[in-house]
């Protein structure tokens, strides 16, 4: 018993002032002690009136929330949430994120509070608390729309730049596309030009075997009608000759 209120005066003496509160409910009181255990207190502790017990909040309470119960949710110093995470002291129930924005909802098992808290950039930016998860959670979903709403612009913006980088690469292959179609019309082109400079080439030279082809042919026929001639010269002076009997 003594080792457990010393545990518990050490703890307090060392939390920050926002933890150091009385309850609204009533001082936290511990069960009275067996009588052969009653020899081994101060007498201080024996004069001492004992206190009721503290009651145990359930998880989610039965039957209709009492009004108490549904205004339970109140703002929490950042300083306080920031000192619980230092000291591990916090269990995490829900974890959401979106971008630089993420919602926790966790739960401090020594004083049964739970928190909603909204981060930007892992940093606490704003805290919500109750004494019941029925509070809590709704403060958890608004947190959770509001990290959504404000990470709207920057899933567009990342849509916008996935969209931009697609154009630029459709882009590039399209330019690319546009370059070979242009160096093969410059080929084709180039090519045409050859061709059609070697269909002249071969016409020029084909009307010049022709002219050629033509000019020899007059001059053969030419040599032909002389050597005719000629030889129809020679065979008249060749003398008629009667064959004897």
């Amino acid at each position: 018993m003594k080792s457990l209120l010393s545990r518990r005066g050490t703890f307090l003496d060392n939390a920050p002032s926002f933890l150091v509160r009385q309850k609204a409910n009533g001082a936290v009181a511990f069960s009275a002690p067996l009588k052969s255990d009653d020899d081994a207190l101060p007498d201080d502790l024996h004069s001492a009136p004992a206190a009721p017990s503290t009651r145990v909040t359930p998880l989610r309470p039965a039957g209709a929330p009492t009004q108490a119960s549904t205004q339970s949710l109140q703002a929490a110093q950042i300083a306080e949430v920031e000192w619980l995470m230092q000291q591990s002291a916090l269990e995490t129930f829900r974890t959401f994120r979106s971008f630089a924005f993420s919602v926790s909802l966790l739960f401090y098992p020594r004083e049964l509070t739970y928190y909603a808290v909204l981060h930007h950039e892992d940093a606490v930016w704003r805290v919500l608390k109750a004494g019941d998860v029925s509070a809590a959670d709704p403060a958890f979903r608004h947190f959770v729309e509001q990290a959504i709403r404000l990470a709207e612009a920057d899933m567009r913006r990342l849509h916008l730049e996935a969209q931009n980088e697609q154009f630029t690469r459709l882009i590039a292959e399209s330019e690319a596309q546009v370059e070979r179609a242009r160096v093969d019309l410059q080929r084709g082109s180039a090519q045409d030009h050859e061709v059609a400079i070697r269909q002249q080439e071969t016409r020029k030279e084909l009307a010049q075997l022709e002219a050629r082809r033509v000019a020899a042919q007059v001059e053969l026929n030419k040599l032909q009608r002389q050597m005719h001639q000629l030889s129809a010269t020679s065979n008249e002076s060749v003398p008629l000759l009667s064959s004897r009997r």
